[in-house]
This record gives structure tokens, sequence and C-alpha cells, in this order.
């Protein structure tokens, strides 16, 4: 089952030094498009306010942006390859130009082992645990109810 937008965003955000356990297509996709989003927010943001660095348009707000991704990016990468099976070590092979980033797009593409692998549950199967990663877990049931509107406190207007 695919993994909501928000659910997908906190869990990678939460588990941001967690190497171990496996993350679904869903969550690395979704996880991807909010730093894509995040990072052209901060560039329309830097030249708006004229707080770039240089002719390229490299601003402050980008350089903040970068480092608060750039960890979870490895983390969420890792663990999108321990649902392949394969050590967290072929994140490295993006290094090698074009070929290395064709390879690892099409593992992150790639469809994870089904059941147990060497590095936890299946994120897929109901009931597995999301893979043993720690952080916020992925239950259609939980997020459901944490829609309705009972849940919502009742603040009394001024």
């Amino acid at each position: 089952m695919q993994m909501p937008f928000a659910i997908a965003v906190q869990k990678c955000l939460s588990n941001y030094t967690t190497f171990s356990g496996r993350a679904q297509r869903s969550e690395y996709w979704w996880f991807i498009l909010f730093v894509l989003l995040i990072v052209v927010a901060a560039a329309i943001l830097d030249n708006l306010l004229g707080l770039t660095f240089d002719e390229d348009g490299d601003g402050p707000i980008q350089v903040v942006v970068g480092l608060g991704t750039f960890l979870p990016m490895i983390s969420v990468s890792v663990r999108r390859l321990h649902d392949l099976d394969r050590s967290g070590w072929w994140w490295w092979i993006q290094l090698i130009p074009l070929i290395g980033f064709i390879v690892f797009l099409v593992f992150t593409c790639t469809r994870g082992t089904e059941g147990p692998n060497r590095f936890g549950a299946d994120p897929l199967r109901s009931g597995s645990g999301g893979g043993g990663s720690g952080g916020p877990r992925f239950d259609p049931a939980d997020f459901d109810e944490a829609l309705t509107p009972s849940r919502v406190p009742n603040v009394p207007k001024d």
C-alpha cells in the first residue's frame, strides 16, 4: 500500500539518522518531491529577498535547506536500497558520472523484495512493523482515525 505524502515526510525527517530498516518506494519518492518543493521555494525566496551570494542565485535560505535535508536524503536512500536487499554502500555508485546515476535511479524505482530480508520486515506487508526503522509507522487505520473531527480540540474564542 502506498504511504501518504505527510506520513512519508514525517517518517523521513524523524528517522534522519536511521540507516537500518527498509523504506518503500512511495516513502522515498514522496520525500524526494518534498525536498524538491522546499528547495524551489527557498530559491524563489532567496531571489525575491535579494539574498543571493553569486550570479547563480544561491542564497542563505537554500544553504540552510540543503544542510537540513542532506542527512535525511542519505538515510532514506540507504533504507530504500535495503528494501532491495542491497547494502547501503551502493549509495556511492552515484559518484560514477552518468552511469552511476542511472543505476541508482533504476534501484530506487524497482519494487523491493517481498517478505523479510536481511535488513528487516517487508514495509508493504501489514503488521510487518515498517521494516524496523523506528519512528512513525504507516497504518491506514491510524491515519484515517487521526483525521476525524473528534480528535480536533475545541478552543474557546476570546
